[in-house]
């Protein structure tokens, strides 16, 4: 069997990708190739194009998804895509979840377009949770239909990266469809999960001599502390433990905030980027590039690839295991 090729839409820095590709290793566990190719990448966020071309051998088309027609993409057999989030998430509070009424809510109906003109294999969509809940509810069924109707056998679920060799939890709905005629329905069950006793602390991935600019100053702890009783602020992590979901905004982040923080020694800080990158499940390997904020908003926004590892090797497995002997494997 031929590799499958892939076109990674909102591909960000590349927490997907790597995923996708498989062949690295985390917390000492390999992760074994999953002959994949990537073909193209998309994503409008330029600091993340940066770091994506600096890990893989692909330069991200940094065009708006709108702007784009079907034809000028290759030839491929699985789409992949984390349209943008903000509009869904349950943290975006100020302004209020927009859902489907926000135009960046609307861009899963650019990976419709690009579904029914391409016609791929199969497509792997990913979300936060706050997706199932917002317009009242109304947003999720609308997405779901249009992803059936672009020609698709579509099942969904809600994973958390932590049961996944992750330290963090992470929480994300996770779509998957078959194209139609292929006569298959995917099935989460197949991907195996880790219970909470099994779960990777966060103290093993935390650096060392950290530079001083991580730190809250006095004055700004002196302030949370005034506030604590009364608000839940100060989020201090348990090492010991998985970290709580990191964000894309983790550049301005502030002890007034349910963003989580360190502790060490009575001092309280942020994370580093690597750090974040490591919660996130990259690899050291994994090369970081740009200001502190570019690394931080990409790395907040990226889906964790050990998880993503997870749901494509299931995946193809699955494809093998139905298809070895289909023309649609053993073309291209």
């Amino acid at each position: 069997m031929k590799k499958l090729k892939v076109a990674s839409l909102f591909c960000g820095c590349g927490g997907t990708d790597v995923g996708l590709l498989g062949g690295f290793s985390f917390n000492d566990i390999k992760y074994p190739v999953n002959d994949l190719e990537i073909v193209y990448a998309n994503d409008i966020d330029k600091g993340a194009c940066d770091i994506f071309e600096k890990n893989f051998n692909i330069i991200p088309d940094n065009r708006d998804i709108r702007e784009i027609s079907s034809d000028q993409l290759p030839d491929f057999d699985i789409l992949t895509g984390g349209f943008p989030c903000q509009s869904f998430s349950i943290v975006a509070q100020n302004p209020k979840r927009l859902g489907i009424s926000d135009d960046r809510g609307k861009l899963f109906f650019e990976m419709c377009r690009v579904l029914r003109d391409k016609q791929p294999i199969c497509f792997i969509a990913e979300n936060v949770k706050g997706l199932l809940s917002a317009n009242g509810g109304a947003a999720f069924p609308l997405i779901l239909k249009e992803f059936k109707n672009s020609g698709y056998i579509v099942t969904y679920a809600v994973l958390n990266a932590v049961n996944y060799g992750v330290p963090q939890k992470r929480e994300r709905v996770i779509i998957v469809g078959f194209r139609n005629d292929l006569n298959l329905k995917f099935s989460f069950n197949n991907i195996p999960a880790i219970t909470e006793c099994d779960y990777v602390a966060l103290s093993n991935f935390l650096e060392e001599n950290i530079p001083e600019k991580y730190f809250f100053s006095n004055r700004a702890v002196e302030g949370m502390m005034k506030k604590r009783t009364t608000m839940n602020k100060g989020r201090a992590q348990d090492i010991n433990k998985p970290c709580n979901t990191v964000g894309s905004h983790l550049a301005k982040i502030s002890l007034n905030s349910t963003d989580p923080v360190l502790n060490e020694n009575g001092r309280y800080r942020r994370f580093t980027p690597r750090e974040v990158a490591r919660i996130q499940s990259f690899h050291d390997g994994f090369i970081l590039t740009g200001s502190d904020t570019a690394q931080y908003r990409a790395l907040g926004n990226a889906i964790p690839p050990v998880l993503m590892w997870h749901i494509t090797n299931s995946l193809v497995q699955q494809l093998r295991g139905a298809l070895s002997n289909s023309i649609f494997l053993n073309a291209s």
